[in-house]
């Protein structure tokens, strides 16, 4: 056998040492939920959300939360870091990876397959590359500098550095001046993607749904007047306000918290308010996209698929490595 052998052998073997998680990613509208749940069922599997709005509690309509979607016929499929924490409470990067990974460990202890579904790029990543996002024990003269700081002044530092890292990072992490820290340290001293990513510590299979830009946007129209005209989306939000959740909070939610706040607020008419957040929806679902690319040009194997039939195949083969 030749060294070459040997090393492809020797990693291979290290991976399906590892325990098996599945991944389902895609953009917003891609139908990534209805694969997640039918996977689920037929593979004895739970599905751990990766979606950065999810989390909260009460953002249901617009943020796709469909929890009838978590049930095939009679079968319940679990779901895990769906409605964990209040909407006034700040919850950032660091604490869904640490969250992720509780609920991997505790998916797996149970003998049950791991399915993790979402768009949130960022979220993603940091679970996949296993992202260091700890503070280091060495405190550095420039991370002296750093914390004499507002978190306003770090973020604006990172979005010189890393534009498109500091667009994915939502209201919490852009506010939490300890983190912002941490990513200035990663960045400095590398490529966060290589200096922050620590050894996998699973197997992972990426599939990512495929959706056409030209039937992505039919579906992000219609999905949008159903939760206007059939679910309550307007409603939903004048809810939470009275809830308590000022308006400020909901509209550092983005999309649609934005956009239907503004216009409670009185700010846009609801033709206005229809077609701004029916193209910034798009746009962002544009924005999705180019972080998955980016990612792949950064060593990640995502798998393209359009048909379930290809996607149960993928998955077969790479069950039958771990035999």
């Amino acid at each position: 056998m030749s060294d070459k052998t040997k090393m492809i052998k020797n990693k291979t073997d290290i991976r399906s040492s590892r325990p098996q998680v599945l991944v389902i990613l895609g953009t917003t509208s891609a139908g990534k939920t209805a694969w997640g749940v039918r996977l689920a069922a037929e593979l004895n599997g739970e599905i751990i959300s990766a979606d950065s709005r999810q989390v909260y509690r009460g953002l249901d309509i617009g943020t796709g939360k469909d929890l009838a979607e978590y049930r095939l016929g009679r079968k319940k499929i679990p779901y895990h870091l769906i409605d964990v924490v209040s909407p006034q409470v700040r919850f950032d990067l660091a604490q869904y990876q640490k969250l992720a990974f509780r609920a991997i460990a505790d998916v797996l202890q149970r003998g049950k397959l791991p399915i993790i579904v979402g768009g949130s790029g960022l979220y993603l990543q940091a679970v996949v590359d296993n992202y260091n996002l700890t503070l280091t024990n060495d405190i550095s003269p420039q991370r002296r500098q750093w914390e004499q700081l507002t978190a306003e002044e770090l973020f604006k530092k990172i979005r010189r550095l890393k534009p498109d890292f500091a667009d994915h990072l939502n209201n919490s992490d852009k506010n939490n001046a300890r983190r912002l820290v941490r990513y200035l340290e990663i960045i400095q001293s590398g490529d966060l993607s290589t200096v922050g990513r620590g050894e996998a510590l699973y197997d992972f299979l990426l599939l990512g749904l495929d959706c056409p830009n030209d039937i992505l946007r039919e579906r992000i129209v219609q999905r949008l007047l159903d939760q206007l005209e059939k679910e309550g989306l307007i409603a939903e939000v004048k809810r939470l306000n009275g809830q308590g959740v000022s308006w400020e909070r909901l509209i550092s939610f983005g999309l649609e918290y934005k956009f239907v706040s503004r216009h409670l607020l009185g700010e846009l008419t609801y033709q206005e308010m229809t077609e701004q957040l029916g193209r910034a929806i798009y746009q962002f679902a544009k924005r999705q996209k180019t972080w998955f690319r980016r990612w792949e040009r950064r060593g990640a194997k995502i798998n393209w698929l359009k048909d379930q039939k290809t996607a149960r195949k993928k998955i077969a083969a790479w069950l039958k490595e771990s035999t």
